[in-house]
């Protein structure tokens, strides 16, 4: 396949058929946006306390039932006690008065054995109200997040092999659909179970369109636009869907019905199957020539350019045919590239948790949940913006861990400032969402960097399963939050800051040629193996290998 560019060269750079393709392609990933983090509004849990039953209680006493507790230094209701209903109407009944007559203090509790009372102020009803998970039962909704991501990970497992076997193009519409039934299954959900269910289902659809998309564009662009599609189409138009989750959320505030809004969207994506080509470089592989050169020919015609007589060569076929697969087990046989894998996969977990815990953190903050979550996605619009245009110019791996440092140092600070500043707090989160924001997209192009062509895609899955572990994780370290309020900034900010020290063990990538094969990568990178006994006498290192030097000690790797 290495000759297909060059094969394909006289459609040049850009023109209609790429510009078209761009942005048809692009408008898929407006879908994966707002599908993504619906869970933020279905799954927010709104004001709530004891429902009291209809029963013959004084005023004062149909005040007083609920307890008042401390959280966070101010005084609220509780949200998983009242005072025992029969001691209340024996004493309400007598006609004492709560705080003058009758310490409250000195009162029983129970639970709430009638259910809850929730406020309507934000949501007119959601899964939590719906199903009560709150108090004994709130772990339910973390674990409802997780299966979103447990979806992903699926997905992503199976997605490429699937593109692979049965084209690019059928597994994004296919997924597209899937992701629609999803969906609209999903708002028709009679239990807490049946809707973990379908969003698992969500999940697997919803990373298959992305991948799928991402590879079909990858594949259908030029040089020039391919470029510009993997670092800030993909992703921006991803953040279209996110600001437009809110705003959609903000005008339906039941959630089965919100539901059935988004899952309907997808109607909209019909018209582009006839609009959308294929793989040309898929159907090469699938030895469909002349499918393939239909495709590119037509191209040539929107383009308004003459295609040659002859465009692939027959010797491709005979290329494809002598190259050789690789799996997982290549890439953990060589001591160099497991290392390399290792602290790969130890960044993507730790970015994931970061930036898919800041945020499905955004119903937690102060202030307007649908401002603070628009907010929140437009803070990836620069950050994408920017990573595009500094990764032209600056070393990844200065680039990477500096964001991250951002992140990670920004998520700490935000524990020492007072309840009274809560729009500095704000403002430092959206900062933290901008740093994760930035390294989400670096750290895709700096491992593609880093891997060598025979093992990329191979790779590349392993750091993406690795992101799932971590997207899985964020809800359980946001949760953390109902116990103290800092604690999930404590470990998102502390696990950053030392993914950002393991960055510095990875090579530099800037300016070099991507590496083709296993060897070239060891010899290309710089990278040298050497025991802890050699590291110990450093001096000897240097003799043996000159072109080694103090300055590329964090690109060695330890055997």
């Amino acid at each position: 396949m290495g000759d297909y560019d060059e094969d394909t060269s006289f459609l040049g750079q850009t023109g209609p058929y790429f510009w078209t393709t761009f942005f048809l392609l692009n408008t898929v990933f407006v879908s994966t946006g707002f599908n993504g983090l619906y869970i933020v509004f279905v799954g927010a849990s709104p004001k709530h306390h004891c429902l009291i039953p209809d029963i013959n209680l004084t005023e004062e006493w149909r005040n007083a039932i609920i307890p008042v507790t401390v959280v966070d230094g101010e005084e609220v209701q509780s949200q998983c006690s009242r005072f025992r209903l029969d001691m209340v109407r024996n004493l309400s009944a007598q006609g004492l008065i709560p705080g003058r007559d009758v310490n409250l203090t000195n009162l029983e509790q129970e639970g709430c054995l009638n259910g809850w009372n929730y406020s309507k102020e934000i949501y007119q009803s959601n899964i939590v109200t719906e199903w009560d998970l709150v108090c004994d039962n709130q772990w339910k909704v973390p674990f409802a997040s997780s299966t979103l991501f447990v979806g992903y990970l699926v997905g992503s497992l199976i997605s490429g092999q699937l593109s692979d076997k049965f084209g690019r193009k059928k597994v994004v519409f296919i997924s597209l659909g899937a992701q629609c039934v999803s969906v609209m299954l999903q708002s028709f959900s009679q239990s807490w179970r049946m809707f973990c269910v379908m969003f698992l289902f969500v999940g697997a659809s919803q990373i298959s369109i992305y991948i799928s998309a991402f590879v079909l564009g990858t594949e259908l662009l030029s040089k020039t636009m391919r470029v510009l599609f993997t670092t800030l189409g993909a992703f921006l138009f991803y953040c279209i869907g996110y600001m437009t989750l809110p705003w959609i959320a903000y005008g339906i505030r039941e959630w089965r019905t919100l539901l059935a809004v988004l899952s309907a969207t997808a109607v909209l994506y019909i018209p582009l199957w006839w609009f959308i080509p294929e793989s040309p470089r898929w159907l090469i592989t699938q030895g469909r020539m002349k499918e393939a050169e239909a495709i590119v020919r037509d191209a040539a015609r929107k383009n308004k350019i003459e295609a040659p007589s002859v465009i692939f060569k027959e010797s491709e076929l005979q290329t494809m045919s002598l190259s050789r697969t690789y799996s997982m087990l290549d890439v953990l046989k060589s001591k160099n590239i497991r290392c390399i894998t290792l602290m790969c996969l130890l960044l993507w977990m730790a970015i994931n948790i970061g930036y898919f815990g800041l945020s499905l953190n955004t119903s937690n903050l102060s202030g307007n949940p649908f401002m603070n979550c628009f907010l929140s996605a437009t803070s990836e619009v620069p950050a994408y913006i920017v990573s595009t245009w500094l990764l032209k110019k600056c070393p990844r791996r200065a680039l990477l861990s500096s964001f991250l440092v951002i992140g990670g140092g920004v998520l700490l600070l935000i524990q020492f400032i007072p309840d009274t500043l809560q729009s500095v707090a704000l403002a430092l989160e959206m900062t933290g969402k901008f740093g994760f924001t930035m390294a989400f997209s670096i750290v895709y192009i700096y491992t593609a960097e880093i891997y060598p062509t025979v093992i990329r895609n191979v790779g590349m899955g392993m750091c993406s399963s690795a992101a799932r572990i971590g997207s899985i994780t964020a809800p359980y370290i946001i949760f953390l939050g109902s116990y103290n309020k800092v604690l999930p900034y404590i470990l998102m900010g502390s696990l950053t800051i030392a993914s950002s020290v393991v960055n510095f063990f990875l090579p530099e990538t800037l300016n070099k040629d991507l590496p083709e094969t296993v060897e070239q990568m060891q010899e290309y990178l710089g990278l040298k193996l050497i025991t802890w006994k050699e590291f110990n006498n450093f001096e000897n290192i240097l003799k043996n290998n000159p072109s080694l030097s103090y300055n590329k000690l964090p690109a060695l790797l330890f055997a």
